[in-house]
């Protein structure tokens, strides 16, 4: 009980700052009072306290699950069962990421306004879906990537600026339509799923291996999750 009420306590201290941020130019740069006032409240509380179970289920159960999971496929000494989890794992939290499900299906409405797409129900629900396995077929060659990365040793920072030339010259030739939502697709899937457990498997990985350092070599992977989407959706959009 006393470490749900410290995770309630953290919450609310780090919401604090954009709440007086509202409340500083609602008040004193518009000079309106702050509208539903007792309906806002109640949503702050409830943000306050979903994001403490959020944050208290992270530390008791994602990050120990991911990191053991590292650990175990680390001892068994399998390349390929390795490889073919961290493919499982990156392609299964993006698919379920709510942002990207949002993105795609706000893109597809979109692509029909502009005249890219028919407007029907099961092409707008095509392209939506055809958008999302995209993004995480992406992501799950990203983890993938980077577990081989940690198993290797490579330094991150080539890797990433190859990425990202790689971005540049796909961004001159891909459709000018699909550059914007490539760019958005690597941001949404660093998001409320993603993010712990790829993460907990990258530290585990790398403190479960002889000669790797977890914080040089177990963080990283959110970077390559936010790459490839980039690259595979423009090349969707070139396809197309």
């Amino acid at each position: 009980m006393k470490a749900f009420f410290n995770a309630i306590f953290e919450s609310f201290r780090d919401l604090s700052p954009i709440l007086l941020v509202i409340a500083f130019f609602q008040l004193f740069v518009l000079q309106q009072p702050i509208p539903n006032m007792m309906q806002m409240l109640g949503g702050i509380l409830m943000v306050v306290i979903g994001l403490s179970l959020f944050v208290h289920g992270l530390r008791i159960g994602l990050f120990p699950v991911g990191e053991n999971m590292a650990y175990d496929f680390a001892r068994k000494g399998s390349l390929m069962w390795l490889l073919l989890f961290a493919f499982a794992l990156g392609f299964g939290t993006t698919v379920a990421e709510p942002a990207l499900i949002a993105v795609a299906a706000e893109a597809a409405t979109v692509a029909v306004n502009g005249g890219m797409i028919e407007n029907t129900p099961e092409r707008i629900e095509s392209y939506a879906y055809n958008l999302r396995m995209t993004v995480a077929v992406s992501v799950g060659f990203a983890i993938v990537l980077g577990v081989f990365r940690i198993l290797k040793g490579w330094p991150v920072q080539y890797l990433i600026i190859s990425g990202y030339i790689g971005v540049v010259i796909m961004t001159a030739f891909a459709p000018p339509e699909i550059v914007g939502i490539a760019y958005d697709s690597g941001g949404v899937t660093t998001s409320t799923i993603t993010v712990p457990l790829v993460t907990a498997l990258g530290v585990g990985l790398a403190s479960s291996i002889s000669g790797r350092n977890p914080m040089t070599d177990g963080f990283g992977l959110i970077a390559f999750a936010s790459l490839t989407p980039m690259i595979f959706v423009m090349g969707y959009g070139m396809l197309i």
